[in-house]
């Protein structure tokens, strides 16, 4: 049994200036955020799962849909996302953080396992596969110490990277240590958008999850990109969705 509890934090609200409510918008009757969680709890490493959204009433929501899934929450700061990830965890007693966005519903447990492995066997404050983009864009994955975020919490009061979470850590590697793990061959794909941003990605991923409901529900980023490769037409329907970049 390991001494640290690992605990994947899912930072979701309704008030997504480009899709409003898209973690909740349904794909193959259940959603998105439903497809999120139970991906997750396929992740053999991880401890608990717990939903860090907000106090904005907005997201009373969210918390009436944990309540129905038996999926631990906490409500903090809708701008502060970096304390209300540290709040989150703290508040199940975490050790270890693997910080996963609301709009990664079709994530890959394998790789959200692997990332924590290389945390676990390596001498490294911070794990990412997402910061040197290999992967496809909605496969994002982020490992670190609660001690190495709280510590980094300290250190800044910018509101950037009080907004996204790991800004800082990621700005300065001579205060923490950076492992990046790179996609093999058969997974590279950084221009594919797998992740939920605008109507054009929730119209692919229905596709992605529909397609293969009654096949295995945790199909895998290797089953997506075939699954693509053979239908090349569904790739450009948000291949003009402009993304935010690397925050």
């Amino acid at each position: 049994m390991s001494k640290n509890k690992i605990v994947a934090t899912i930072e979701a609200r309704m008030t997504s200036s480009r899709l409003p409510g898209k973690v909740l918008l349904p794909a193959a009757g259940k959603p998105m955020l439903w497809h999120l969680f139970h991906r997750l709890k396929q992740v053999p490493s991880l401890n608990e799962i717990v939903l860090a959204t907000t106090i904005n009433h907005d997201d009373d929501v969210l918390i009436d849909f944990a309540e129905e899934n038996q999926l631990v929450y906490y409500r903090g700061s809708e701008n502060d996302v970096m304390q209300r990830v540290i709040d989150a965890a703290s508040s199940v007693n975490a050790d270890i953080v693997v910080e996963i966005t609301g709009d990664c519903p079709i994530i890959d447990s394998g790789i959200v396992e692997q990332c924590i492995r290389m945390f676990l066997h390596n001498n490294c404050d911070y794990v990412s596969n997402a910061h040197i983009r290999s992967y496809p864009d909605g496969m994002d994955v982020q490992v670190f110490s609660l001690a190495a975020l709280k510590k980094s919490a300290n250190m800044t009061n910018d509101p950037l990277e009080r907004e996204h979470v790991t800004l800082h850590i990621r700005r300065h590697p001579e205060f923490f240590k950076h492992i990046h793990l790179i996609a093999p061959k058969e997974l590279y794909w950084p221009e594919l958008g797998l992740t939920l941003d605008e109507q054009k990605d929730y119209d692919l991923l229905c596709k992605i999850i529909e397609y293969f409901a009654d096949k295995n529900i945790f199909f895998t980023c290797f089953d997506i990109i075939n699954y693509l490769k053979n239908n090349p037409e569904f790739i450009k329907i948000n291949t003009d969705v402009q993304r935010k970049g690397d925050t």
